[in-house]
This record gives C-alpha cells, sequence and structure tokens, in this order.
C-alpha cells in the first residue's frame, strides 16, 4: 500500500524506527555509564506503554496523519521547515492543554506518575493520550495544509528529543544553559517532573525552547539532583492499573490533587 507523497509507509515507518531505537540506545548507554542499576518493575511499565503505543502507530496513528493529509486545501507551498516550526508550536500548545483540561489530563498524568526519569520515561505515554493528540494534529494538518512526510519526520524528531530531555543525566551547567537557549536540555525539562504544581506547569517545550520564552511558562529555577519526580500522593502503579487509570479516576488538571 503507497501511502501519501508516493512514499511507501512501510519504508518511512521503518526509517523512523531504526532513527528511534538507535538513539534510544545510545542515550541508555550513556545513563549505565552513571547509573548501571535499572529498576526492573518501572522498565516493565515504561516499555510495555511503549509497546502498545508502537502497535498502535501503523495501524492507527500514522493512517490518521496519512488520511489527514489528503484532505489539505493546497492554500499554500509545501515547506518541510516551516512545517516542523508549526508541529513544533503546536506541541506545545498541546502538552499545556494537557496540563489544564481534566479531561486531557487524566491521560497525561500517567506520563508524570513516573517517579524517576530516564530514557524509557521519554517513551512512556497513554495510548488514549497518543490516540488524541494524532486526531488533534490531523486536524491541524488539514488547516495549515501540512504534508504527511513532515509529519513523520516530525515524530522522530519529538521521540529523539524527549529521550534526550528525560535522559537520567547532568549536563555541565554551562552546556545545558547555552543549549537551552535553542533546545530543551536534560535541566530544562526534569524541572516540569517536579511534583510542586507551579514546576509542573511551566517548561513546557519538546524541542525548540523558544516557545516556553514567547508565552512566558519558562521556569527560572534550576534543576537539583535531589528534586524529586512525580506526582504528590500518588504511586506508580502497575501497568494494568495505568491503563485502566485514566478510565476510572477523575484527575483534577494541574498536576495535583488541588
Amino acid at each position: 500500500m503507497n501511502w501519501p507523497d508516493g512514499q511507501p509507509g512501510g519504508q518511512l515507518a521503518e526509517i523512523k524506527t531504526i532513527l528511534v531505537l538507535f538513539w534510544f540506545v545510545l542515550w541508555f548507554g550513556i545513563e549505565r555509564l552513571r547509573h548501571r542499576a535499572i529498576n526492573g518493575h518501572r522498565w516493565k511499565r515504561n516499555l510495555g506503554l511503549w509497546i502498545v503505543n508502537s502497535i498502535m502507530s501503523p495501524l492507527l496513528i500514522l493512517p490518521i496523519s496519512a488520511w489527514a493529509s489528503q484532505q489539505r486545501f493546497d492554500w499554500r507551498p509545501d515547506n518541510i521547515f516551516v512545517n516542523l516550526l508549526i508541529l513544533d508550536a503546536a506541541i506545545y500548545g498541546w502538552h499545556r492543554l494537557c496540563h489544564f483540561q481534566p479531561f486531557l489530563w487524566r491521560f497525561h498524568a500517567i506520563h508524570h506518575l513516573d517517579q524517576h526519569l530516564d530514557t524509557s520515561t521519554a517513551v512512556r505515554f497513554h495510548g488514549g493520550e497518543v490516540l488524541l493528540s494524532a486526531l488533534a494534529r490531523a486536524g491541524l494538518m488539514i488547516i495549515m495544509d501540512i504534508d504527511f512526510t513532515s509529519v513523520v519526520i516530525f515524530e522522530t524528531l519529538v521521540l529523539m528529543a524527549s529521550i534526550f530531555h528525560h535522559a537520567d543525566l547532568r549536563l555541565p551547567s554551562r552546556l545545558d544553559k547555552y543549549l537551552s537557549w535553542f533546545v530543551v536540555t536534560p535541566g530544562w525539562h526534569h524541572l516540569h517532573h517536579h511534583p510542586d504544581t507551579v514546576n509542573t506547569n511551566s517548561n513546557y517545550a519538546t524541542i525548540l525552547s523558544l516557545w516556553d520564552r514567547l508565552f512566558t511558562s519558562k521556569n527560572p529555577r534550576q534543576w537539583q539532583d535531589t528534586m524529586p519526580c512525580g506526582l504528590d500522593d500518588h504511586i506508580d502503579p502497575p501497568l494494568w492499573k495505568l491503563w485502566l487509570r485514566p478510565f476510572l479516576r477523575r484527575y483534577p488538571a494541574g498536576g495535583n490533587d488541588g
């Protein structure tokens, strides 16, 4: 089956998978140089969620984007750099919305329940959130005339950026500060996972950090290794409970129980 832009869907998916797996293994190896121990229980939870989402990707997520790319109005010329900029700004807005819209937060909270950050946290998302995000992006693709190839490239960049800034490492402070003027770094994003609502509701950017600066959601605090992660008064349950949790419990928006 040929998908939009004359590209075989399987080929695009394979390239994306190879790049993401390589990047994941690279940063996993860097983490092991610093921390050899692995918490097997939380890795089973995180990778279990990733496996389900990986199955969903070719069955649901990519077909939704492929369909949306065929409904475009063709009102502007294709420009992949402009498309990537639009998509990155949109995922910033979506992420921020997930923290303040109660229905979306009950799914996004699964990501924030992780009480330790590493490469596996980067792929820890509930399938419901992934599907809702794909549907919202489909609408954006139609309105903003974004092609299928741009979306696949963007998804690849998002996963690679997420793996980097969730990694269990601490860059030299000057390097982290310099890089954070352009892209989201571990020091920038780890603060977003602090239980304090003021910190959780900040630093939403995924690839380019400029969105937090532009929309005044940048947090002036500096991340410290002694700071906790997760959500106050919540434990990280087994995988099957993580899947059911958004449907069984109403979460207040904003990262805590208010």
